[in-house]
């Protein structure tokens, strides 16, 4: 069942995946609409439902207005009293500011990598790199952007500063990749796709040079092609 926005004719809206692999749904709920929104599937400034997207999920409201709530407090969306809640808008000098500093912390750390990492768990993330590239060929953003998260976020967890990861999750939650859509439509999106992949090739050869080059364009990406307005 297709989530549908309140106070507006039912559109197309992102096919959410089912809920399982965690305890919570709670947590899966609201990492599912994270990465929605993050996908630009939901909208700012639209209203959505919590009955609405419970009956997506085939779960009561309960647990959808909790994780909504929970978003709420990140900023993510605005309560809507007796109507639901509304995605909050990213400006264009935000999403300029949250690549930047996404820019100066992530590619330095991930070029150190390159002469620090334990090939072992280097290779752990292909699993992860793989499902990227899986998503992008079947045009599913939504678990495109969950990969994604995961793949980034646990390679800066080898650097060994759990902050730092804190901090690139925060800024990773709060940016929107609105031409995402656009990508896929375009068959573009394999492309950055394969790029993580292309990352951990060169990070198991040591090649720092390499690493370097590939951040550097994956992260014009987010901010480039990825976050451009529709």
């Amino acid at each position: 069942m297709a989530v549908q926005r309140t106070g507006a004719p039912p559109t197309h809206a992102p096919d959410l995946p089912a809920l399982g692999g965690k305890s919570s749904y709670r947590e899966r709920v609201a990492d599912a609409l994270r990465a929605a929104m993050v996908a630009g599937e939901l909208r700012p400034g639209e209203v959505y439902s919590a009955p609405t997207l419970a009956a997506r999920f085939g779960v009561s409201a309960t647990p959808v207005r909790e994780a909504m709530l929970d978003l709420a407090k990140e900023g993510l969306v605005d309560t809507v009293p007796n109507k639901g809640f509304r995605v909050t808008a990213v400006s264009e000098k935000q999403l300029d500011e949250y690549t930047h500093v996404r820019a100066l912390i992530e590619i330095p750390t991930v070029v150190g990598l390159a002469g620090t990492a334990d090939p072992v768990s280097l290779e752990a993330l292909r699993p992860a790199a793989r499902e990227i590239v899986h998503a992008a060929v079947a045009g599913d953003l939504i678990a495109y952007v969950e990969a994604d998260t995961r793949f980034h976020l646990g390679l800066l967890a080898l650097a060994g500063n759990a902050h730092l990861v804190e901090v690139v999750g925060d800024l990773r939650k709060r940016s929107r990749l609105y031409g995402l859509t656009a990508l896929v439509k375009e068959g573009r999106l394999l492309a950055s796709a394969q790029e993580h992949l292309d990352l951990l090739d060169a990070l198991l050869d040591r090649d720092k040079r390499a690493v370097r080059e590939i951040m550097t364009r994956h992260l014009g990406h987010v901010r480039g092609l990825w976050a451009a307005h529709d």
